[in-house]
């Protein structure tokens, strides 16, 4: 990687190093064993069918990027009750001990079907479907939501970004504003497969391979008593894909002390690749800096920017011409701050080979096993997408794909790099409203069948 500053990594020795998730079943809700101890009771074992969906889109969101399933495939063949948790359980007086006892030998055994990750979705259309014993498939719900939940959020910012910024590098700055280590770290993971160039946060290149990015802080120029001193020492000891921060005073003095130093240093070989400007009117600054080395003859050196960085303002600096070549996002890309939580929910749809439906007002779920199927237009974009029962036969191509089978995730699921790769094709795929940034809603149908399902399990069930 020579653009800007970054560096290629490889997710190797990955047996020793020490794993980001944590696969303890007590990453749950209290209401999950309690329902777990009552099933045990009643003996309450039979195939359940479970469903996560986002109810609607937030505001001013057009789509959403499914992420977060390679962590939960993880978790999922991982996880489960140490004995200390369990003696720690027992503790607490709030559960029998035969019931913690067999809490010991439980594992998941059932199937997972679910989008790929990059995959575009919408309102009511099922994300991942889980098919297990009703123990197993409950017990799962808290910990499946969180992490789909996170990184899904973050992929849909990091994505509305990329399409704000054509063209521009994007990294991740922001594991400092993240809500804990494992939610940086996953989130940089989202971004990049999102669309965004790379990260920060040297521990994503450890776990996932993902190019890290690294400049300098103000409290370096800070620290020496002469700005060109810091920028020739930097230079001379990190020669390589170097990129000189220049706002900490003057951001023009600092570009003009850059064009002073670059011809000293490309005489022993070190070229100055970028300066970065952290702060003030960017635009401007940009401008003000793109002149001053293009006059030095440095029009190779490019410009990158960073501080308060939303997807309102790549956009603005983009569409107004800014020479700016790449982008530093923090906080409002970890912590999705336009649109941080979704109003998701992971439902029981069929137990015991029957359909199942909640009626609650404002809440009512469609019943039975589904699939989503979309169509496309002549050109290749997004047509309409199809919410149906697996028995219907429907035009279009099916997105849920199997995931796990008997426990276990099937073989040739996409690694990062190839789930990366479908998030861009289904950007480059999105109706031109979407793509814009503009809300737009999208068609999603409900099918015949299931539609008539609804309607006759509702009718049933409010009868006296």
């Amino acid at each position: 990687m020579d653009e800007l500053t970054g560096t290629k990594t490889s997710p190797s020795l990955r047996q020793e190093k020490r794993p980001i998730l944590d696969h303890s079943l007590l990453l749950s809700d209290l209401y999950q064993l309690s329902m777990l101890e009552v099933y045990r009771a009643e003996q309450m074992n039979e195939i359940a069918v479970f469903e996560l969906f986002v109810r609607k889109l937030p505001v001013r969101r057009g789509f959403l990027m499914a992420a977060g399933l390679e962590q939960l495939l993880e978790f999922l063949e991982g996880m489960s009750y140490r004995d200390e948790e369990l003696d720690w359980l027992r503790s607490t007086g709030m559960f029998s001990a035969p019931f913690i006892d067999r809490l010991k030998d439980l594992r998941f055994t059932g199937d997972v079907d679910a989008l790929p990750e990059g995959t575009i979705f919408f309102a009511d259309e099922p994300v991942v479907r889980v098919t297990a014993p009703l123990p197993e498939a409950q017990l799962v719900e808290t910990r499946l939501i969180n992490l789909i939940h996170l990184q899904t959020v973050v992929a849909s910012t990091a994505a509305r970004m990329r399409l704000a910024a054509p063209g521009k590098q994007l990294i991740d700055f922001g594991f400092r504003r993240a809500h804990g280590a494992e939610a940086g770290l996953l989130a940089a993971r989202a971004s990049y497969l999102a669309g965004f160039d790379g990260s920060a946060t040297v521990a994503a290149g450890r776990h996932f391979g993902i190019p890290i990015f690294g400049t300098m802080a103000h409290s370096f120029v800070q620290a020496h008593d002469d700005e060109a001193i810091s920028f020739e020492r930097f230079a001379r000891a990190r020669p390589k894909a170097l990129t000189l921060l220049i706002d900490t005073y003057d951001t023009e003095q600092g570009a003009r002390r850059v064009a002073e130093l670059a011809p000293r240093l490309a005489a022993d070989g070190i070229a100055v690749r970028a300066v970065r400007i952290d702060s003030g009117d960017l635009a401007a600054h940009a401008r003000a800096v793109r002149s001053i080395l293009d006059r030095a003859g440095l029009s190779e050196i490019k410009i990158m920017a960073s501080g308060g960085l939303d997807e309102t303002a790549l956009l603005s600096l983009c569409s107004s011409g800014a020479p700016i070549d790449g982008f530093g996002v923090g906080t409002s890309l970890t912590t999705a701050a336009g649109a941080p939580a979704l109003d998701c929910a992971y439902k029981l749809q069929e137990y015991a080979g029957r359909p199942r439906r909640k009626l609650s007002e404002g809440k009512a779920t469609w019943p039975g096993r589904k699939q989503v199927y979309r169509r496309y237009r002549h050109d290749g974009a997004f047509q309409e997408d199809t919410v149906a029962l697996l028995t219907e036969a429907i035009d279009g191509d099916p997105l849920l794909r199997p995931a796990m089978r008997g426990g276990r995730r099937v073989a040739g699921l996409p690694n990062l790099e190839g789930s990366r790769a479908l998030a861009a094709s289904q950007l480059q795929r999105l109706p031109e409203p979407h793509r814009a940034l503009g809300f737009a809603t999208y068609p999603v149908h409900m099918s015949r069948g299931l539609t008539d399902l609804a309607n006759s399990m509702t009718c049933s069930m409010r009868q006296p």
